[in-house]
């Protein structure tokens, strides 16, 4: 890459463009202040000008008044030799218009306040100067004219200083905003340079690779981190895809084969019996309640996502369930008893819900003798909702107990019941949805499956 095209990209930058914004709008900024400022201090100054000469023909008027005329041209000429920076100029004439005291000239004698031009002749670097000056001018008795003024250059030099240091401050800080701005779009780009390496990466196949924090902002680390958690969704549905195909092709395989063999069979039998039929069919509904279940797991772990979720009341969803299956475990022979507090309330989605509590019971149904109590329990665990499901069986040796919620796993016991091995392992995977926790009780004497779902507060 050239020095050019290094050079372009942070100018071309967002962060650049950004510093450029914060420039102008700092530029603007200081113009309206310095407009303000200058206004403010005009204003001032015109009130403290005005202020001044009232005061000065007072006292001028005073010495008039107590001396007369002779007292007055005195009181002029001392004010007027204080220094060669005098704050005043004067003019006093007669009613005739001739000049009595004063340095201003005879043209200047008019009655108001105005503003007067006149060439200053002090000495100094700035003699020569042509000054505007504001003055106040007033009648006295005898027709005499007295007429004050002074001189705006402390003013209008404040001013133009200001208006200097603005200017130079605004160019200073313009060009440190667009410097700085430089070099923090040269700083963003790199890191953002990891960003896009690692999507690069992404791309061509590596899925496990993540975004990497920018750290310029928690916005930007926000952003980086939802998309990683985008990612991680997008990853666990790919994996799930590619388990379920992965588990059709080892575990299908086998009764696949059988229902192969069983329509050859038929295919060779002359009649063929209804008895083979009926095998053929079953084997095909348990082919497709299989599948369906590795479609329905596969589904929930990596596409459903929560946005189906609502308020979802556990205490009616249990009691309703518990109603629905009471007759169908007498029918076989066990005892389906329930303890369900009131009341709870979860943020879930009610359908998948109502699928793991059946999954559970039904389990429990077909893996349990004759004669067997289970008990639905629905209560709160400090401020957890827990679910449990548990039964009085035969239960399952402390070393499967974390194995029996993998996908077509199925304990020795329970080889010729039927089933395929799913139940469990959909169970899982609604509670991982829901941030649940599932486990095998350990000191349960049967078999005492325990879903936690996440704190809550107890409702009503």
């Amino acid at each position: 890459m050239t020095f050019e095209a290094v050079l372009r990209a942070p100018l071309r930058s967002a962060a650049f463009r950004f510093a450029v914004l914060l420039a102008l709008i700092f530029a603007i900024g200081a113009g309206a202040l310095l407009f303000t400022v200058r206004s403010q201090i005009g204003h001032y100054a015109a009130e403290a000008t005005s202020g001044r000469l009232k005061a000065e023909v007072a006292i001028l008027g005073g010495e008039y008044a107590q001396l007369g005329q002779s007292g007055l041209t005195d009181a002029i000429a001392r004010h007027q030799s204080v220094g060669d920076d005098a704050q005043f100029h004067y003019l006093l004439v007669d009613a005739q218009r001739r000049r009595l005291a004063g340095d201003l000239p005879v043209s200047a004698a008019r009655v108001g306040t105005y503003a007067l031009e006149m060439v200053e002749h002090d000495s100094g670097p700035v003699s020569g100067r042509l000054e505007t000056l504001t003055a106040l001018g007033t009648s006295l008795p005898d027709g005499l004219t007295l007429v004050v003024a002074t001189d705006n250059f402390d003013v209008l030099d404040l001013r133009s200083r200001l208006l200097a240091f603005t200017l130079l401050s605004g160019v200073g800080i313009t060009l440190f905003v667009l410097v700085g701005g430089f070099l923090a779009a040269v700083l963003f780009l790199r890191r953002l340079e990891r960003v896009n390496l690692a999507v690069s990466r992404i791309v061509e196949g590596e899925r496990e690779e993540r975004l990497p924090m920018i750290g310029f902002g928690p916005e930007f680390d926000g952003l980086a981190h939802n998309l990683n958690i985008m990612l991680d969704r997008n990853e666990a549905a790919m994996e799930a895809l590619r388990q379920v195909s992965t588990d059709i092709a080892h575990d299908l395989r086998t009764p696949l084969t059988r229902l192969h063999q069983q329509l050859e069979q038929m295919r060779d039998a002359d009649p063929i019996e209804p008895a083979a039929v009926e095998a053929a069919l079953a084997q095909t509904s348990g082919l497709l309640a299989t599948f369906n279940a590795l479609l329905r797991i596969g589904t929930v772990v990596g596409g459903i996502g929560r946005r189906r979720f609502k308020a979802v009341d556990l205490s009616e969803l249990m009691d309703r369930i518990q109603q629905l299956y009471e007759p169908v475990a007498e029918d076989g022979d066990h005892h389906l008893l329930a303890d369900h507090a009131g009341n709870i309330l979860i943020h879930g989605d009610g359908e998948l819900l109502t699928q793991l509590v059946i999954n559970l019971i039904e389990n429990a149904l077909v893996h349990t003798p004759a004669g067997t109590r289970i008990t639905s329990r629905l209560r709160y665990q400090d401020t957890s909702p827990v679910i449990e499901i548990c039964d009085d069986g035969p239960g399952i040796p402390a070393d499967e107990r974390e194995k029996v919620f993998g996908r077509f796993y199925r304990l020795d016991a329970s080889r010729n019941t039927e089933g395929s091995g799913l139940g469990l392992a959909l169970v899982a995977a609604i509670a991982n949805l829901h941030q649940a926790h599932c486990t095998i009780c350990e000191d349960s004497a049967g078999m005492c499956v325990q879903v936690t779902f996440p704190t809550l507060q107890p409702q009503g």
